[in-house]
């Protein structure tokens, strides 16, 4: 049974039992405490924790999820992999452990003949929690079994969270004894025979805290009691299709079968070496297709959060091929392999190929450039570490491997265990860890301030969601649900102090999609609050952070409140947005239907906007994208939005944005000239796209790896950065005395002309020192028969010092040994150049030891070979003691 026609069976199987199908969500849903959506309920989470009411009282899915922390067994076991998809039927206070023990129980027995799984019951061993006797009674009731057959197992096995506060209960989990050949009878813990492979969570608690899978905090009960089961398809799909893993099923084992075309080597051929190879084509199979699937949902490769985690899946799957022994570019001619089985379900696939292709394809090649220099510092740290009698690469050398050359720390270990090394891991996190203190030193993390939402859930309990009136109006009358100040409710809050407050109905745009959130005044009897922030740190509950800039502010304020956006604020903000829309159609209208747009930020009269595309765009691209959008602001196009089903809105051909979530049974369609440009979006947008009132770029970058940005004003201040544009155009004609448009031809002859004159400058400076160079041979020095130049030469830098140096050299008499070192002084530092005759050398005389013996008084180092040697150090003060040790030094070797 192909996994296509699992997936079928499971949605027909609960469809028939009441259940609305859902589309997968996206693997990046917004979710502070994830990474990736790591279980089919996690997009369903508001409903089982009570913020959201669900539009079904039941559901199944098909979920793509991605877990990160097994990566490293990957290809070493049956059931470890990074990308997987969860089937999951799901209910919301609906029934509970009966019905969904029976409806599990159905499918998996049912024979394949009348559209069942068609597994021996005989094979089949339900576990459960300790304790959880309503749930033994419940499987002796549906299967008939013996309580020998129902196993009680510990929270460990058999209490399910996500790791991380939030909807938690015990399970059930169904397993599959595979046969002794994978283990002892009886023993449980041992996966490999007694294969797990559909939990029924008992949904019923809330988790405060979760340190680990048998140790947490239950904070109390769930609104409702809830159903969430996870069946592994690939897992089903290797034992139904009779192969030994999840690597060897039909839409993952194509790619093993090109990898070993293209190495020569054979999966499954036995031996030690055999099971290396063979955990090497697992990696690659796994690898290639999950790095494939998070392209496919909008990630990048970078050095940080998710961009690192695809980046790492990309580059472990090319190094894997090169161990195989293929060196040429390997995705191209593995990932289409897996884009054409698996885009048979995900279609999108197919349809944004250009764009997944370009960025996996590019990584490749920025790391096939990385392994040849990386690999070379590797081998000399690794050469020296050994030739010291040592065993371990030091932390601050597998940093600078990571830091400088781009090598991820997994492939330091590997490179390092091959070479019989261990690596100082704890002392690379440190510095790694201290990297990213720096980098966030200067940072605001606004939803910080949220991260835990205790407060704010108990104000949404106690009172409901906000009233949000953005659309509607910029102004109305609230009254105050609550204060808070550091997480916590306060009484009041004083003159001059910051905090936050929730009203009953606000006209504030929160933060969001993008946009910024309003600015504005909230007033009262007494006083008034400027609004600084307007979050949402949970679902349906508005925060507005606040500084009381006259009075003091009780929590219960007589009168009411009357709450204001600056309009001009919001028109600046509305412009932005409805410009980030235009630059984003006429992006693609340039670069094609693969450009989408990958985040976006907008504050009033400014816009960036990221996007997916490997390549700088060139000056006539930039200047066609911005002609192309003013166009549109000429044209005076429409703009309106409209509500619809997700469904109806990717029929309608509106595009969804990487990353953010969206209810599939409402979403909000924004166009601009009716087909040009739609977009879901929730955002607040101009009436005709003439009052954006012009788009300036001003910027084109990269941002990572297949990744660039576009920065532009909009508005006003899209005129008043072209009015300084004006004036400086207009100073330097005044300057030159020309015409703007000889401006450029102006200022090209002058930059000649100075890097005409610098070079004349450069050769007279150059003449003048090697005229000094015959002065310094003549007076040479003897020392113990050898003919010693050694000078400190102020004003002179490392280039200059090194071809004086030479020129020296081959001024001093060839009847005899010759030995030049030139200290140059620059800037305060010292440039340590030596260089010996071949005389010298056969007499033992060596630059290298020259070079070293001075470094100690300039507190520097270097080294070089027998005839050249360099260094330099940052220590001026003791330079007459370096000449003299160069003397020391030749007549030391002549003593030899």
């Amino acid at each position: 049974m192909d996994t296509a026609e699992i997936r079928r069976r499971f949605l027909a199987h609960f469809e028939r039992a009441g259940h609305t199908p859902v589309p997968s969500a996206s693997m990046l849903l917004d979710d502070p405490n994830l990474l990736f959506v790591n279980a089919g309920m996690v997009p369903f989470k508001p409903y089982f924790l009570g913020q959201e009411t669900p539009p079904y009282d039941r559901a199944t899915s098909i979920q793509k999820c991605v877990r990160t922390p097994d990566i490293e067994d990957v290809g070493k076991t049956t059931r470890h992999g990074t990308f997987f998809e969860m089937c999951g039927n799901f209910s919301f206070g609906d029934y509970f452990k009966e019905q969904a023990i029976e409806l599990a129980w159905d499918l998996i027995t049912k024979p394949q003949s009348e559209g069942g799984f068609g597994f021996a019951e005989s094979l089949l061993y339900p576990s459960v929690l300790d304790g959880d006797d309503e749930a033994v009674a419940l499987w002796r009731k549906t299967t008939g079994f013996d309580d020998d057959r129902i196993i009680r197992l510990g929270p460990k096995e058999n209490y399910w969270s996500m790791g991380v506060p939030g909807p938690g209960g015990p399970c059930s989990e169904i397993l599959i004894d595979r046969g002794p050949a994978y283990g002892p009878d009886g023993d449980f813990s041992a996966e490999d025979r007694y294969l797990e492979f559909w939990n029924l969570v008992f949904m019923q608690d809330e988790l405060s805290a979760v340190r680990s899978k048998e140790d947490f905090d239950i904070a109390g009960s769930l609104p409702r009691r809830n159903i969430d089961t996870g069946m592994g398809l690939e897992r089903v799909a290797f034992m139904t299709q009779g192969v030994e893993n999840m690597y060897e099923i039909d839409v993952m084992y194509p790619v093993i079968e090109r990898a070993m075309e293209l190495t020569g080597r054979r999966y499954g051929a036995g031996g030690a070496e055999g099971h290396i190879d063979d955990i090497r084509f697992r990696v690659v199979a796994d690898h290639v297709r999950s790095s494939m699937m998070l392209i496919g949902d909008g990630v990048t490769p970078g050095n940080e959060a998710r961009g690192y985690v695809l980046r790492r899946l990309l580059r472990r799957a090319v190094r894997s091929m090169r161990l195989l022994g293929y060196e040429d570019p390997a995705l191209p001619e593995l990932m289409p392999i897996s884009r054409d089985k698996m885009g048979e379900t995900y279609t999108d696939l197919h349809t944004d190929w250009d764009r997944i292709s370009r960025v996996a394809y590019a990584e490749e090649e920025t790391f096939r450039k990385t392994l040849q220099a990386g690999t070379t510092i590797f081998d000399l740290a690794a050469d020296k570490v050994k030739a010291a009698g040592g065993s371990r690469l030091e932390g601050d050398q597998a940093f600078a491997l990571h830091d400088t050359y781009g090598f991820p720390i997994d492939l330091t270990l590997e490179m390092a265990a091959e070479a019989g090394l261990s690596v100082d891991e704890a002392g690379f996190r440190t510095l790694m860890a201290e990297q990213r203190e720096r980098a966030k030193a200067d940072a605001k993390a606004k939803r910080g301030q949220h991260a835990d939402t205790g407060a704010y859930r108990a104000v949404l309990d106690e009172h409901g969601p906000t009233e949000w009136l953005a659309y509607e109006t910029l102004s109305t009358e609230s009254r105050p649900l609550a204060l808070l100040r550091g997480g916590e409710r306060v009484a009041a809050l004083g003159n001059g102090e910051v905090g936050e407050i929730v009203l009953d109905r606000t006209p504030f745009y929160a933060e969001s999609g993008g946009q910024a959130a309003d600015a504005g005044i909230i007033e009262f009897d007494g006083g008034r609050l400027e609004v600084l922030d307007v979050q949402r740190p949970v679902r349906g509950l508005v925060v507005h952070q606040v500084r009381v800039v006259d009075g003091e502010l009780p929590a219960d304020v007589a009168g009411g409140l009357h709450a204001q956006v600056d309009p001009e604020w919001r028109l600046g903000a509305r412009q932005a947005h409805s410009g980030t829309h235009v630059v984003h159609a006429a992006l693609r209208e340039v670069l094609g239907p693969s450009a989408l747009q990958s985040g976006s930020y907008n504050r009033p009269g400014y816009l960036r906007l990221d996007f997916g595309w490997t390549t700088a765009l060139t000056p006539e691209q930039v200047r066609d994208i911005e002609d192309v959008s003013n166009r549109a602001l000429r044209a005076d196009l429409p703009v309106g939005w409209q509500y619809m089903t997700l469904p109806e809105a990717k029929e309608w051909g509106a595009v969804a944005l990487f990353g953010e979530t969206y209810d599939t049974s409402k979403v909000r369609v924004v166009e601009i000239g009716g087909p040009w440009s739609r977009e879901l979006c929730g955002g607040t947008h101009v009436d005709h796209s003439s009052q954006i009132g012009t788009v300036v770029v001003t910027g084109e970058a990269s941002v990572g790896s297949g990744n660039r940005r576009i920065e532009a004003f909009t508005g006003v201040e899209g005129f008043a950065y072209l009015a300084r544009e004006r004036d400086v155009v207009g100073q330097l004609t005044g300057l030159l005395k020309t015409q703007p448009d000889d401006l450029v031809g102006r200022v090209g002859d002058l930059v000649e002309r100075l890097r005409s004159a610098e070079k004349e400058l450069e050769r007279a400076r150059m003449q003048q020192l090697l005229a000094g160079g015959a002065a310094l041979a003549e007076q040479a020095v003897d020392v113990d028969g050898v003919a010693v130049v050694a000078r400190r030469i102020d004003g002179a830098g490392g280039g200059d010092v090194r071809t004086l140096a030479l020129d020296v050299r081959g001024r001093l008499p060839h009847d005899r040994p010759g030995a030049v070192v030139i200290i140059g002084v620059a800037d305060g530092k010292a440039s340590v150049v030596a260089a010996t005759t071949e005389s010298a050398r056969e007499r033992g005389l060596s630059a290298n030891d020259l070079v070293r013996a001075v470094a100690p008084f300039v507190d520097g180092k270097g080294g070089g070979k027998a005839d050249v040697a360099q260094g330099g150090g940052g220590d001026v003060t003791r330079i007459d003691e370096a000449l003299a040790a160069v003397t020391a030094t030749v007549s030391g070797a002549g003593s030899r």
